[in-house]
Protein backbone atom coordinates (compact mmCIF):
# COMPACT_ATOMS: atom_id res chain seq x y z
CA UNK A 1 0.00 0.00 0.00
CA UNK A 2 1.38 3.40 -0.97
CA UNK A 3 2.07 5.92 1.75
CA UNK A 4 -0.67 8.56 2.08
CA UNK A 5 0.40 11.96 0.78
CA UNK A 6 0.64 14.77 3.36
CA UNK A 7 -1.90 17.62 3.07
CA UNK A 8 -0.06 20.94 2.88
CA UNK A 9 -1.15 23.73 5.21
CA UNK A 10 -1.22 27.42 4.16
CA UNK A 11 2.12 29.22 4.40
CA UNK A 12 5.69 28.27 3.59
CA UNK A 13 6.23 24.59 2.93
CA UNK A 14 7.69 22.94 6.08
CA UNK A 15 11.43 22.29 6.07
CA UNK A 16 11.10 18.49 6.24
CA UNK A 17 8.86 18.50 3.14
CA UNK A 18 11.05 21.08 1.42
CA UNK A 19 14.07 18.80 1.88
CA UNK A 20 12.46 15.53 0.75
CA UNK A 21 10.06 16.72 -1.98
CA UNK A 22 11.69 19.87 -3.39
CA UNK A 23 15.44 19.96 -2.79
CA UNK A 24 16.21 16.23 -2.81
CA UNK A 25 14.70 15.54 -6.28
CA UNK A 26 16.81 18.27 -7.92
CA UNK A 27 19.91 16.65 -9.38
CA UNK A 28 21.66 19.02 -11.81
CA UNK A 29 24.70 20.83 -10.41
CA UNK A 30 26.32 23.27 -12.86
CA UNK A 31 29.88 24.50 -12.11
CA UNK A 32 28.82 28.13 -12.77
CA UNK A 33 26.32 27.90 -9.89
CA UNK A 34 28.43 28.66 -6.84
CA UNK A 35 25.46 28.98 -4.47
CA UNK A 36 22.40 26.89 -5.18
CA UNK A 37 19.15 25.64 -3.65
CA UNK A 38 19.21 25.07 0.09
CA UNK A 39 17.13 25.52 3.23
CA UNK A 40 17.47 29.07 4.55
CA UNK A 41 19.30 30.41 1.49
CA UNK A 42 17.73 33.63 0.23
CA UNK A 43 19.83 33.93 -2.92
CA UNK A 44 21.59 31.89 -5.56
CA UNK A 45 24.85 32.89 -7.21
CA UNK A 46 26.25 32.33 -10.71
CA UNK A 47 29.86 33.01 -11.70
CA UNK A 48 30.43 35.09 -14.85
CA UNK A 49 33.54 35.31 -17.04
CA UNK A 50 34.82 38.77 -18.09
CA UNK A 51 33.79 38.35 -21.75
CA UNK A 52 30.42 36.74 -21.02
CA UNK A 53 27.01 38.23 -20.40
CA UNK A 54 24.42 36.80 -18.00
CA UNK A 55 21.02 36.77 -19.72
CA UNK A 56 17.86 36.56 -17.58
CA UNK A 57 14.18 36.03 -18.32
CA UNK A 58 11.08 35.41 -16.22
CA UNK A 59 7.69 33.82 -16.95
CA UNK A 60 4.64 32.63 -14.99
CA UNK A 61 2.81 29.49 -16.07
CA UNK A 62 -0.91 30.09 -15.63
CA UNK A 63 -2.69 28.63 -18.67
CA UNK A 64 -2.57 24.97 -17.68
CA UNK A 65 -1.74 22.63 -14.81
CA UNK A 66 -0.98 19.73 -17.18
CA UNK A 67 2.79 19.00 -17.29
CA UNK A 68 3.29 22.36 -15.62
CA UNK A 69 6.78 21.50 -14.36
CA UNK A 70 8.04 20.56 -17.82
CA UNK A 71 6.38 23.57 -19.43
CA UNK A 72 7.77 26.04 -16.89
CA UNK A 73 11.36 25.00 -17.60
CA UNK A 74 10.97 24.86 -21.38
CA UNK A 75 9.29 28.24 -21.69
CA UNK A 76 12.01 29.99 -19.70
CA UNK A 77 14.90 28.18 -21.37
CA UNK A 78 13.38 29.06 -24.76
CA UNK A 79 13.49 32.76 -23.91
CA UNK A 80 17.18 32.49 -23.04
CA UNK A 81 17.92 30.58 -26.24
CA UNK A 82 16.28 33.34 -28.29
CA UNK A 83 19.19 35.53 -27.18
CA UNK A 84 21.66 32.86 -28.29
CA UNK A 85 22.38 32.18 -24.61
CA UNK A 86 23.13 28.79 -23.10
CA UNK A 87 20.67 28.24 -20.23
CA UNK A 88 22.49 27.76 -16.92
CA UNK A 89 19.81 27.68 -14.24
CA UNK A 90 16.42 28.79 -12.99
CA UNK A 91 14.87 30.34 -9.91
CA UNK A 92 11.53 28.65 -9.25
CA UNK A 93 8.50 29.88 -7.29
CA UNK A 94 5.71 27.35 -6.69
CA UNK A 95 2.35 28.55 -5.34
CA UNK A 96 -0.21 25.87 -4.39
CA UNK A 97 -3.85 26.24 -3.26
CA UNK A 98 -4.93 25.04 0.20
CA UNK A 99 -5.60 21.29 0.50
CA UNK A 100 -2.91 20.47 -2.04
CA UNK A 101 -1.02 17.28 -1.25
CA UNK A 102 2.70 16.83 -0.84
CA UNK A 103 2.61 14.28 -3.67
CA UNK A 104 1.36 16.98 -6.06
CA UNK A 105 4.25 19.24 -5.08
CA UNK A 106 6.75 16.41 -5.51
CA UNK A 107 5.31 15.57 -8.95
CA UNK A 108 5.80 19.17 -10.09
CA UNK A 109 9.39 19.20 -8.84
CA UNK A 110 10.08 15.82 -10.46
CA UNK A 111 8.83 17.22 -13.79
CA UNK A 112 10.99 20.31 -13.31
CA UNK A 113 14.04 18.18 -12.61
CA UNK A 114 13.44 15.89 -15.61
CA UNK A 115 13.42 18.93 -17.92
CA UNK A 116 16.45 20.37 -16.14
CA UNK A 117 18.33 17.11 -16.68
CA UNK A 118 17.40 17.17 -20.39
CA UNK A 119 18.64 20.77 -20.74
CA UNK A 120 21.51 20.59 -18.19
CA UNK A 121 19.99 23.30 -15.99
CA UNK A 122 20.48 23.87 -12.29
CA UNK A 123 17.66 25.00 -10.01
CA UNK A 124 19.57 27.84 -8.36
CA UNK A 125 16.92 28.65 -5.77
CA UNK A 126 13.28 29.54 -5.27
CA UNK A 127 10.26 29.58 -2.99
CA UNK A 128 7.36 27.23 -2.26
CA UNK A 129 4.13 28.28 -0.59
CA UNK A 130 0.53 27.21 -0.01
CA UNK A 131 -1.91 30.12 -0.31
CA UNK A 132 -5.57 30.82 -1.00
CA UNK A 133 -4.42 33.51 -3.45
CA UNK A 134 -4.38 30.75 -6.11
CA UNK A 135 -6.97 28.15 -7.04
CA UNK A 136 -4.60 25.88 -8.96
CA UNK A 137 -0.81 25.43 -9.04
CA UNK A 138 1.04 28.50 -10.28
CA UNK A 139 4.72 28.46 -11.21
CA UNK A 140 6.89 31.50 -11.82
CA UNK A 141 10.34 30.88 -13.26
CA UNK A 142 13.32 33.18 -13.71
CA UNK A 143 15.98 31.82 -16.02
CA UNK A 144 19.69 32.62 -16.10
CA UNK A 145 21.81 31.98 -19.18
CA UNK A 146 25.22 32.95 -20.47
CA UNK A 147 26.53 34.07 -23.84
CA UNK A 148 29.71 35.67 -25.15
CA UNK A 149 29.26 39.42 -25.19
CA UNK A 150 29.76 39.69 -28.96
CA UNK A 151 27.48 36.73 -29.76
CA UNK A 152 24.26 37.87 -28.06
CA UNK A 153 21.19 37.97 -30.33
CA UNK A 154 18.15 40.22 -29.78
CA UNK A 155 14.63 40.45 -31.18
CA UNK A 156 15.54 43.94 -32.48
CA UNK A 157 18.47 42.83 -34.65
CA UNK A 158 16.63 42.35 -37.95
CA UNK A 159 17.56 44.61 -40.88
CA UNK A 160 15.80 45.15 -44.23
CA UNK A 161 16.55 42.46 -46.80
CA UNK A 162 16.94 39.58 -44.34
CA UNK A 163 15.28 36.18 -44.63
CA UNK A 164 12.69 35.08 -42.08
CA UNK A 165 12.96 31.49 -40.87
CA UNK A 166 10.58 29.47 -38.69
CA UNK A 167 11.64 26.26 -36.92
CA UNK A 168 9.53 23.12 -36.57
CA UNK A 169 5.77 23.88 -36.69
CA UNK A 170 3.63 26.73 -35.38
CA UNK A 171 0.80 26.06 -32.93
CA UNK A 172 2.38 23.06 -31.18
CA UNK A 173 1.83 24.29 -27.62
CA UNK A 174 -1.70 25.58 -28.15
CA UNK A 175 -2.73 22.40 -29.94
CA UNK A 176 -1.40 20.23 -27.12
CA UNK A 177 -3.03 22.33 -24.37
CA UNK A 178 -6.44 22.48 -26.07
CA UNK A 179 -6.44 18.79 -26.95
CA UNK A 180 -5.46 17.70 -23.44
CA UNK A 181 -8.18 19.88 -21.91
CA UNK A 182 -10.85 18.95 -24.47
CA UNK A 183 -9.83 15.35 -25.08
CA UNK A 184 -13.26 13.75 -24.61
CA UNK A 185 -14.95 16.31 -26.83
CA UNK A 186 -12.34 15.90 -29.57
CA UNK A 187 -12.55 12.10 -29.42
CA UNK A 188 -16.16 12.45 -30.54
CA UNK A 189 -14.89 13.97 -33.80
CA UNK A 190 -11.37 12.63 -34.40
CA UNK A 191 -9.69 9.18 -34.15
CA UNK A 192 -7.89 8.33 -30.91
CA UNK A 193 -4.48 8.23 -32.62
CA UNK A 194 -5.05 11.73 -34.03
CA UNK A 195 -5.93 13.09 -30.58
CA UNK A 196 -3.01 11.37 -28.85
CA UNK A 197 -0.60 12.72 -31.49
CA UNK A 198 -1.87 16.24 -30.86
CA UNK A 199 -1.42 15.91 -27.09
CA UNK A 200 2.08 14.58 -27.75
CA UNK A 201 3.13 17.88 -29.32
CA UNK A 202 4.09 18.90 -25.76
CA UNK A 203 7.28 16.86 -26.22
CA UNK A 204 8.50 19.32 -28.90
CA UNK A 205 8.23 22.62 -27.01
CA UNK A 206 11.93 23.26 -26.40
CA UNK A 207 13.74 25.57 -28.84
CA UNK A 208 17.05 25.64 -26.97
CA UNK A 209 18.83 23.62 -29.67
CA UNK A 210 17.10 25.72 -32.33
CA UNK A 211 18.29 28.99 -30.84
CA UNK A 212 21.87 27.95 -30.14
CA UNK A 213 22.31 26.39 -33.60
CA UNK A 214 20.81 29.45 -35.33
CA UNK A 215 23.00 31.82 -33.31
CA UNK A 216 26.13 29.91 -34.35
CA UNK A 217 24.98 30.05 -38.00
CA UNK A 218 24.61 33.83 -38.05
CA UNK A 219 21.10 34.69 -36.84
CA UNK A 220 20.67 38.46 -36.54
CA UNK A 221 17.42 38.38 -34.56
CA UNK A 222 15.37 35.66 -32.83
CA UNK A 223 12.02 35.54 -31.11
CA UNK A 224 10.42 32.59 -29.30
CA UNK A 225 6.92 32.18 -30.77
CA UNK A 226 4.59 32.18 -27.74
CA UNK A 227 1.27 33.94 -27.01
CA UNK A 228 -0.23 35.52 -30.09
CA UNK A 229 1.27 32.81 -32.30
CA UNK A 230 3.41 33.35 -35.37
CA UNK A 231 1.45 36.45 -36.42
CA UNK A 232 2.11 37.98 -33.00
CA UNK A 233 5.81 37.06 -33.15
CA UNK A 234 6.17 38.54 -36.64
CA UNK A 235 4.57 41.78 -35.51
CA UNK A 236 6.78 41.98 -32.41
CA UNK A 237 10.00 41.34 -34.35
CA UNK A 238 9.02 43.92 -36.95
CA UNK A 239 8.16 46.44 -34.25
CA UNK A 240 11.32 45.79 -32.22
CA UNK A 241 13.55 45.99 -35.31
CA UNK A 242 11.59 48.78 -37.02
CA UNK A 243 11.36 46.83 -40.29
CA UNK A 244 8.61 45.76 -42.64
CA UNK A 245 7.82 42.11 -43.30
CA UNK A 246 6.54 40.14 -46.26
CA UNK A 247 5.46 36.55 -45.52
CA UNK A 248 3.91 33.77 -47.62
CA UNK A 249 1.36 32.01 -45.40
CA UNK A 250 1.62 28.80 -47.41
CA UNK A 251 5.27 28.51 -46.39
CA UNK A 252 4.54 28.70 -42.65
CA UNK A 253 4.99 25.12 -41.34
CA UNK A 254 1.95 23.79 -39.49
CA UNK A 255 0.77 20.32 -38.48
CA UNK A 256 -2.47 18.92 -39.88
CA UNK A 257 -3.68 18.23 -36.34
CA UNK A 258 -3.35 21.94 -35.56
CA UNK A 259 -5.25 22.94 -38.68
CA UNK A 260 -8.14 20.56 -38.01
CA UNK A 261 -8.46 21.23 -34.28
CA UNK A 262 -8.39 24.99 -34.86
CA UNK A 263 -11.03 24.56 -37.57
CA UNK A 264 -13.15 22.52 -35.14
CA UNK A 265 -13.11 25.42 -32.63
CA UNK A 266 -13.16 28.14 -35.31
CA UNK A 267 -9.92 29.77 -34.13
CA UNK A 268 -6.93 31.10 -36.08
CA UNK A 269 -3.97 28.68 -35.88
CA UNK A 270 -1.55 31.48 -36.77
CA UNK A 271 -2.56 33.40 -33.63
CA UNK A 272 -2.25 30.35 -31.36
CA UNK A 273 0.43 30.05 -28.65
CA UNK A 274 3.37 28.34 -30.33
CA UNK A 275 6.20 27.42 -27.96
CA UNK A 276 8.32 24.90 -29.86
CA UNK A 277 8.88 27.26 -32.77
CA UNK A 278 11.55 29.95 -33.13
CA UNK A 279 11.29 32.93 -35.49
CA UNK A 280 14.69 33.90 -36.89
CA UNK A 281 15.90 36.76 -39.09
CA UNK A 282 19.20 36.26 -40.90
CA UNK A 283 21.09 37.56 -43.94
CA UNK A 284 21.17 34.02 -45.33
CA UNK A 285 18.12 31.96 -44.43
CA UNK A 286 19.31 28.89 -46.33
CA UNK A 287 22.42 28.76 -44.14
CA UNK A 288 20.24 28.81 -41.02
CA UNK A 289 17.99 26.05 -42.40
CA UNK A 290 21.03 23.88 -43.22
CA UNK A 291 22.58 24.42 -39.78
CA UNK A 292 19.32 23.45 -38.08
CA UNK A 293 18.97 20.38 -40.31
CA UNK A 294 22.39 19.22 -39.08
CA UNK A 295 20.90 19.25 -35.57
CA UNK A 296 17.84 17.29 -36.73
CA UNK A 297 15.58 20.36 -36.59
CA UNK A 298 13.28 21.23 -39.47
CA UNK A 299 13.09 24.88 -40.53
CA UNK A 300 11.58 26.89 -43.37
CA UNK A 301 12.18 30.29 -44.96
CA UNK A 302 8.75 31.95 -44.87
CA UNK A 303 9.51 35.46 -46.15
CA UNK A 304 11.78 38.45 -45.74
CA UNK A 305 12.15 41.82 -44.09
CA UNK A 306 12.06 45.11 -46.00
CA UNK A 307 12.32 48.86 -45.46
CA UNK A 308 8.57 49.48 -45.56
CA UNK A 309 6.30 50.13 -42.62
CA UNK A 310 4.02 47.20 -43.49
CA UNK A 311 3.92 43.72 -41.93
CA UNK A 312 2.16 41.81 -44.69
CA UNK A 313 1.08 38.17 -45.00
CA UNK A 314 0.15 36.98 -48.50
CA UNK A 315 -2.23 34.14 -49.34
CA UNK A 316 -4.45 33.19 -52.31
CA UNK A 317 -3.64 36.44 -54.08
CA UNK A 318 -4.70 38.45 -51.03
CA UNK A 319 -2.77 40.38 -48.41
CA UNK A 320 -3.39 40.60 -44.68
CA UNK A 321 -1.67 43.39 -42.75
CA UNK A 322 -0.68 42.34 -39.26
CA UNK A 323 -1.73 44.27 -36.18
CA UNK A 324 -0.42 44.22 -32.59
CA UNK A 325 -1.30 40.87 -30.96
CA UNK A 326 -4.29 40.66 -28.63
CA UNK A 327 -5.52 37.76 -26.46
CA UNK A 328 -4.27 34.38 -27.63
CA UNK A 329 -6.73 32.15 -29.48
CA UNK A 330 -6.57 29.35 -26.91
CA UNK A 331 -8.42 31.62 -24.44
CA UNK A 332 -11.44 31.50 -26.78
CA UNK A 333 -11.56 27.73 -26.29
CA UNK A 334 -10.56 27.38 -22.64
CA UNK A 335 -11.88 30.68 -21.28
Amino acid sequence: MSKKSVILEPGKVPERILKRSVISPLTVKRPEVILGSGVGEDCGAVACEPDEVLVMSTDPITGTAIDIGHLAVDITANDLASAGAEPVGILLTVMLPPQSEEEELKTIITEVNASCVRLNLSVIGGHTEVTDAVTRPLLSVTGVGKVKRDAMVTTSGAKPGMDLVVTKWVGLEGTSIITAKKKDELLSRFPKEFVENAIGFNSMLSVVKDGLAAARAGAAAMHDVTEGGIFGALWEMGEASDVGLSVDIEKIPIKQETVEICDFYNIDPYCLISSGSMLIAAPNGARIVDALAEEGISATVIGHTDDSTQRAVHYDGQTRYLKPPVADEFHRVLG
